[in-house]
């Protein structure tokens, strides 16, 4: 099950154990899946439900 930023709700996301979260520049912040091993920290710390399985 993939993971997926609301990119209206997203805030920075800093929290991934294994850096699958990443950031270049001014953009969103993008989820690695290959690197993700769905511990579910990003979708805690995300207080605006960016961050959700689908």
């Amino acid at each position: 099950m993939a993971l997926t930023i609301d990119k209206d709700r997203c805030p920075l996301l800093r929290v991934c154990p294994v850096g699958a979260i990443s950031q270049d520049g001014h953009s969103l912040p993008v989820i690695d899946s290959g690197k993700c091993i769905e511990c579910g920290k990003c979708t805690k710390y995300c207080g605006m439900q960016a961050v959700y399985k689908r």
